[in-house]
């Protein structure tokens, strides 16, 4: 048991499996972010277009998307998805060939995803509380973010990428060494799911 629990960890801790994490990730977002561009310049041309994912009062891509909060900067948020994932993804595939970038570079996408996260999660939080419809794909896109976030984070501090105080870099090395990050990602996701839930319950099926 301990072997087979020993060769998890491993495989875990591979370059592999991160980066390929991350490259599936980011390739989940890439295509939301895909669909939600389609769907605005539709909804662009035509306000009264029903999408498919209109499925009821609480699902449904269309109340969100012709929301204020969808088009913050003037343009459909959607689009920074089609400009950022494909550098992660190339991130990812150059790593998984052998590629290893300079702490320079890793740290400033550690900065800029950060702030991409804390910009889904706005998203999140404004279609929950304010917006009061949710979009599957922009939840997708929630879910997608943070496992590239963690796949991100996991890297830059096992490999040293981020500027942190001496004392707390062997504290967050050991954490990551004993995949407390997967458990907190985990458990965040079902917190996530649960908040969902709560809230709507059966209108999500109604």
């Amino acid at each position: 048991m301990s072997v087979t629990l020993a060769g998890l960890r491993r495989v875990r801790h591979s370059n592999a499996w991160i980066y390929g994490t991350m490259l599936f990730s980011a390739c989940l977002s890439l295509l939301a972010s895909f669909v939600l561009s389609i769907d605005a310049v539709r909804l662009a041309e035509n306000p009264d277009t029903a999408l498919s994912c209109n499925i009821n009062a609480v699902i449904s891509c269309g109340t969100v998307a012709t929301s204020w909060q969808a088009s913050l900067f003037g343009f459909p948020n959607a689009f920074l998805g089609l400009i950022a994932e494909p550098v992660v993804i190339t991130i990812a595939v150059a790593s998984l060939g052998g590629v290893r970038f300079p702490r320079w570079f890793m740290f400033s996408a550690q900065v800029v995803y950060t702030l991409g996260v804390i910009f889904a999660y706005w998203l999140f939080y404004q279609s929950m509380v304010h917006i009061g419809a949710l979009c599957p794909w922009c939840l997708l896109v929630t879910v997608s973010t943070t496992l590239v976030f963690a796949t991100l984070t996991h890297v830059n501090l096992r490999d040293g990428n981020l500027p942190l105080p001496g004392r707390l870099r062997p504290v967050l090395a050991s954490a990551i060494d004993a995949d407390l990050d997967a458990i907190a990602v985990t458990v965040w996701l079902l917190v996530l799911a649960l908040l969902v839930l709560t809230k709507y319950g059966s209108q999500l099926f109604s």
